[in-house]
């Protein structure tokens, strides 16, 4: 009825099973990140995929429309949680826990409710725009901000999953906790940055290459929206410090915040257009970093200017990047091969820069790699 589309009703019904074969996989999940395995978790979803993939593409060809979406996500997420199921071999008692449950319910609630929340936020957008604006500029919003939360979106979940078990074993060591998360701050930094900055610079020849002329509105809208994905990474770490420290119900407050002057922004932006409401999420990242931090102070000393005095360098190592790629993309060339170009100058450029400034993340990461590959082959 808000959207005025009877079509979604049937596809809604269908598609909210997945909050039933989603929880089902929760506790396998946690077993595997507590051992810091997400090689088990990776294998799961890469089989999951990759099976669900080929059933939407050949419902699509077969003329189901957007049945074959519905499809693909329930084959993918039902898929998983019967590989973690099986990989995990555990399985859970007939009974229940009053005990477990009283323990859990404190720190748990809070972060369902937070949860909860945050979830709204994502998808406020969606739904003022869709009904404020035409079918054709929500789509055009769409598309890019899933290309903008593509690289942020993926690289947050495996740095919250990775570090927060990490991070557990530090909780109460005063000295070492501060160290360390600055230590993933930083390498966060010098990863995300670069990804956010290159992908803005190369969003024409990207949106022309995979899509097409009709999608040119997209253009903008992506440019402007990487730079407020970027500071996600930012945001999810100090919130899993929090968690670290098992003040969920600063999380709570946090939320709460974020949320209140989220919506001041969009209130104000929503009467002017799609680039100002874009621009607007700019300007609320930065405010809720601001509050963010101001917690994180409070817990470890590691407040907004020290954590802003970390990720500063590679910050400016991405500007510099982001000109060379726009030198380059000046070539008059194909949109692929400007595509091509750009990515490639990206990479070179920023990594040239990271080693002529001797930032310690590059050997860190070459000994992680190295690492691994020697652990596997």
């Amino acid at each position: 009825d808000f959207y005025d589309i009877p079509e979604l009703i049937s596809v809604t019904r269908i598609i909210s099973l997945l909050l039933l074969i989603n929880s089902l996989s929760i506790v396998q999940r946690a077993i595997f990140t507590i051992r810091i395995d997400f090689k088990t978790q990776a294998k799961a979803s890469l089989i999951a995929v990759v099976i669900s993939g080929i059933v939407g593409i050949s419902m699509a060809y077969s003329g189901y429309g957007v049945w074959s979406i519905v499809a693909q996500t329930l084959v993918n997420q039902g898929l998983c949680t019967i590989l973690l199921w099986f990989f995990s071999q555990w399985v859970p008692k007939w009974t229940f826990s009053y005990n477990s449950f009283k323990q859990l319910f404190s720190f748990g609630s809070k972060l369902m409710i937070v949860g909860i929340l945050d979830t709204l936020y994502r998808n406020i957008y969606t739904i003022v725009i869709g009904k404020k604006y035409s079918a054709a500029n929500l789509g055009f919003y769409t598309r890019a901000e899933q290309f903008a939360q593509f690289p942020t979106s993926n690289f947050t979940g495996i740095m919250q999953r990775v570090t927060f078990p990490v991070l557990s074993q530090l909780q109460n060591e005063e000295e070492r906790l501060p160290i360390a998360y600055i230590k993933i701050l930083r390498m966060s930094a010098f990863l995300i940055f670069p990804l956010g900055v290159g992908l803005a610079c190369v969003a024409r020849p990207l949106i022309l290459t995979l899509l097409n002329e009709t999608w040119t509105p997209s253009i903008r809208l992506l440019q402007i929206l990487c730079f407020a994905c970027i500071w996600y990474p930012i945001h999810a770490l100090n919130l899993n410090l929090l968690q670290v420290k098992g003040r969920t119900d600063l999380s709570l407050i946090i939320s709460v915040a974020q949320k209140i002057v989220a919506a001041g922004v969009l209130v104000i932006t929503i009467p002017m257009g799609l680039i100002p409401l874009c621009i607007g999420q700019i300007i609320t990242t930065i405010l809720l970093l601001i509050v963010n931090t101001y917690f994180t102070g409070k817990l470890i000393r590691v407040g907004l200017f020290l954590q802003l005095k970390a990720i500063f360098p590679y910050l400016f190592y991405a500007g510099i990047m982001g000109a060379c790629v726009s030198f380059l993309l000046q070539i008059p060339v194909s949109n692929p091969k400007q595509l091509i170009i750009g990515t490639l100058g990206g990479i070179v450029s920023y990594i040239g820069i990271a080693l002529v400034c001797k930032a310690p993340e590059v050997k860190e990461l070459y000994s992680i790699i190295n690492s691994h590959v020697e652990k596997n082959f």
